[in-house]
């Protein structure tokens, strides 16, 4: 596949979108996640590169169906998830598109649980950035190998949204989540390491090798007892309330809070920001104080 091309601002359609650079964004597509098994290890990929692999509905969609189709497949004995490009996931896309009416809904929420849910591993390989819905899809998965330089953070509270999912309490404590969810700060990866969002540090160059070894350690393994050992693992956080915690939306006190987030001032001075002036204009506003 060619490099794209950036797009003069004078000949730009306005019915497409653009990246910052001038990049025009892909439709919506099957190609958003891609989907590769050899040697009992299946990877997935998320390929949005040019909105460095953000989620909408067709990266949702198509990593749920991932997701099912690596749980479901016999020859598969572990999973990598990783991002094309140089980032893991930079968090929720805010331009997406809607979903269209006739797809089945997907959840990533439902996908992530699977994720929990399955007996199989499942490792995040991440690079660049994990912010937002990506530190929480790193999160969910029984590993996080991190490259050297990654940076990872819940930001969605700048533009003032709840976390899609609350998997950090439970991996680094309180201290260290309220750190994370009520500042909007972003820590590098020896950071998250030392909190315990990360399993292992290494060099950018040897992410995907690193992994590799990973995962093939793991189907080295008898595959009954790493599907015991995950489920039991599991099972302390879940008598410790994980998935009640995890669906703090039926609460119905923590949901109205959440409903009322979108009325806040700040929140809807940013969200105008986007609206009117464009992405760059929003990111100022959001960032001004995290620099």
């Amino acid at each position: 596949m060619s490099d794209p091309i950036a797009v003069p601002v004078s000949e730009r359609d306005p019915r497409k979108r653009y990246t910052p650079e001038g990049f025009e964004v892909p439709a919506p597509s099957e190609r958003d996640v891609l989907y590769d098994v050899a040697d009992g290890i299946a990877t997935i990929t998320f390929n949005r590169p040019l909105v460095l692999n953000a989620v909408d509905w067709s990266l949702t969609y198509h990593f749920g169906r991932a997701i099912m189709r690596a749980e479901a497949d016999e020859a598969v004995r572990a999973v990598i998830v990783r991002g094309a490009g140089r980032t893991f996931c930079a968090g929720g896309d805010l331009q997406g598109s809607q979903r269209p009416d006739d797809l089945e809904p997907m959840n990533m929420l439902d996908t992530v649980l699977r994720i929990w849910r399955m007996p199989k591993p499942v490792i995040a390989s991440v690079q660049g950035h994990a912010l937002g819905q990506g530190i929480e899809i790193a999160g969910m998965c029984d590993f996080t190998i991190a490259a050297e330089g990654a940076q990872f953070g819940e930001i969605q509270i700048r533009h003032g949204f709840p976390p899609p999912m609350l998997v950090t309490p439970f991996l680094i404590g309180p201290k260290h989540a309220k750190e994370l969810m009520m500042t909007g700060n972003v820590f590098d990866a020896e950071t998250a390491f030392r909190m315990g969002l990360v399993n292992r540090v290494v060099p950018l160059g040897r992410l995907d090798e690193e992994t590799r070894a990973f995962a093939e350690r793991l189907v080295s393994l008898p595959p009954t007892t790493v599907a015991l050992n995950k489920l039991l693992v599991n099972r302390v956080h879940e008598l410790s309330g994980f998935i009640d915690g995890m669906q703090w939306r039926d609460d119905p006190a923590l949901n109205e809070l959440a409903n009322a987030t979108r009325g806040d001032t700040v929140s809807a001075a940013r969200l105008d920001t986007l609206r009117e002036q464009g992405w760059e204009a929003f990111k100022r506003q959001r960032d001004e104080h995290h620099r």
